[in-house]
């Protein structure tokens, strides 16, 4: 099975921000996955820019065109043009992945995106500027492409922007939420955290979502300097797990990068690309 892969050198952007590798990581995981990876098992597909109605929907139109015309800062605290450039292509990216997943019927599609689960209404924080899960969850709901989308929060940090959203909108009724940063936050919790995941069978079940996006947050990692609680083998059995979910429900999934801030001895980000990297082994493992 091929995995789509969503990306496009228009989602990579320098952020000015020393803490925050986000807006390049992008382009370090591509360039892993063309290196490492058969290209046979990969499909790669260029995102469409989301548009001001898609933004509109879940964001205030005058905070959506304050950032994009500079005029407010983005998620890394500037106003750098080259940041909002990206911005309709990295919340696009999690659009085209949802299409693809419910249209052509793939069981799992990966977008190369990361920072959105802190974004509020109109509030750019913590790396994170628009809501892209909420942005392709109420774009498939107006649509009609599914009637209900469960967003499984798995980055370190409580995806308070997500909650925000959900509440503001009223698609609390049609969007399943767990984040589970909301609730574990130390390596003593990695079986809890397990145990957890695994119990979302049920809550899946329940709500029978038609599609699924999953943040494989990278900073879960017990060794992350803002995160903590899974070792790499952790990680590897979290990812399996919710693919297997996915998998068993015949539910497909919609993935992306989510956080990690460690960096190497000698200043790359060799580590986080490879706990992403980790990630399309997992989906591999479970779709063979």
């Amino acid at each position: 099975m091929r995995i789509p892969v969503i990306y496009s050198q228009r989602m990579v952007a320098v952020s000015g921000s020393s803490l925050s590798p986000s807006a390049h990581k992008p382009a370090l995981v591509a360039k892993a996955l063309q290196s490492q990876l058969d290209q046979q098992d990969l499909e790669w597909i260029e995102p469409e820019a989301a548009e001001l109605a898609d933004f509109f929907r879940v964001h205030d139109p005058r905070f959506v065109k304050a950032v994009l015309e500079g005029q407010l800062p983005n998620g890394f605290g500037n106003t750098s043009p080259e940041v909002a450039a990206t911005l309709p292509f990295t919340s696009g990216s999690m659009i085209t992945g949802v299409k693809i997943a419910v249209k052509r019927q793939r069981p799992v599609v990966a977008s190369l995106s990361s920072g959105f689960h802190h974004a509020g209404t109109a509030r750019a924080t913590g790396f994170c500027t628009f809501n892209g899960l909420m942005v392709a969850s109420a774009r498939a709901i107006a649509d009609s492409w599914v009637e209900r989308i469960a967003i499984i929060d798995a980055d370190y940090h409580f995806g308070d922007g997500t909650e925000e959203i959900l509440e503001a909108t009223g698609l609390a009724a049609n969007v399943f939420h767990y984040s589970f940063g909301r609730h574990f936050r130390v390596p003593q919790q990695a079986a809890e955290y397990l145990q957890r995941l695994e119990r979302l069978r049920v809550d899946l079940e329940r709500f029978r979502p038609q599609v699924i996006l999953y943040q494989a947050g990278a900073d879960a990692h017990r060794n992350d300097p803002l995160g903590g609680v899974l070792s790499t083998e952790e990680m590897a059995l979290r990812d399996e797990v919710m693919f297997r979910i996915g998998r068993e429900l015949n539910i497909p999934i919609v993935f992306n990068l989510a956080g990690g801030y460690q960096v190497d001895e000698d200043g790359g980000l060799a580590t986080i690309v490879q706990l992403h990297l980790n990630s399309f082994a997992a989906a591999q493992r479970v779709w063979g």
